[in-house]
């Protein structure tokens, strides 16, 4: 959750979650636009002995194995490009979560995938929470999450997938989720 907005009154609380719009799938992205492409021109090059790159003379390569090699990872390189820049262009995972105070309704929304499932919209009752839940796990693969414990539902996650969240901007998020809500806030 990086953004969030309270109304005048503190009677609705709105957390903006970041999707696949990060700047580090941007640069991933095109990294690997960038050397597909030079790897798929590598390959034509080497099939028509004609320099389509300024930095390389791939003319030099025998086609039959490494041009057709190379043009195979360029092909796999921007298939994989295309799908990250869709990815990137719906901003699936993207969202936000709502706790309204004037409905007495929650709002958990999120983009997806086009097709049948593109949003996916969660709404339960402010009464049904029960509490909000920290998750703290150190080592190779850290993982810091908030969820919203729901009567006779289990735990919703809150946070954005990826880079774990700062442990003071989780703690701060938490404690101000709980205390707007009226609920305890657990795993601290």
């Amino acid at each position: 959750m990086t953004a969030s907005s309270v109304s005048t009154e503190s009677r609705v609380l709105r957390k903006t979650v970041v999707g696949s719009r990060r700047l580090s799938n941007y640069w991933w992205a095109t990294v690997i636009l960038g050397g597909g492409l030079g790897f798929l021109l590598s390959s034509i090059s080497s099939y028509l002995k004609v320099n389509l790159l300024p930095f390389s003379d791939p003319t030099q390569l025998v086609f039959i194995p490494q041009g057709l090699v190379m043009g195979f990872y360029g092909v796999l390189a921007l298939l994989l490009a295309t799908y990250l820049w869709l990815v990137i262009l719906w901003d699936v995972g993207g969202g936000y979560n709502e706790f309204n105070r004037d409905t007495g309704m929650l709002t958990i929304f999120r983009s997806g995938f086009p097709g049948k499932n593109r949003k996916i919209e969660v709404t339960h009752k402010l009464e049904d929470v029960q509490a909000i839940r920290v998750q703290i796990k150190e080592g190779l693969n850290p993982k810091r999450s908030l969820y919203l414990r729901i009567k006779g539902k289990g735990d919703i996650p809150l946070t954005r997938v990826g880079q774990p969240m700062a442990l003071a901007e989780l703690e701060t998020e938490g404690a101000e989720l709980a205390r707007f809500l009226g609920v305890p806030l657990e795993g601290l």
